[in-house]
């Protein structure tokens, strides 16, 4: 199942410096390792904004939420998710 999920991260502005590097460097590694394994398909920043939107290939709504919640940085979000199926109009055979 595809999802289109848009991530807006609001770091409180009174959490330490080092604090907040440490967050981003774990997130930073799950991320990419979600990415190498299939489950995070597309990160993009949206610019001008600590936010990105991003499309998560998972076989059930459940195993989304429990990734979502895994996030280092997931206390600090404001989540949006949208399903996502092939439109019939699309070119792409591969985007399933």
């Amino acid at each position: 199942m595809l999802f289109h999920v848009r991530m807006d991260v609001e770091l409180p502005p009174a959490m330490p410096e080092a604090q907040a590097g440490a967050l981003k460097q774990r997130e930073r590694e799950l991320a990419q390792a979600l990415q190498r394994s299939g489950k995070w398909r597309h990160l993009w920043r949206i610019a001008g904004q600590y936010a990105n939107v991003s499309v998560f290939d998972v076989a059930s709504v459940d195993e989304l939420h429990a990734l979502l919640t895994s996030l280092p940085l997931f206390p600090y979000m404001r989540i949006a998710v949208m399903p996502l199926c092939r439109h019939p109009s699309s070119a792409r055979e591969d985007d399933a």
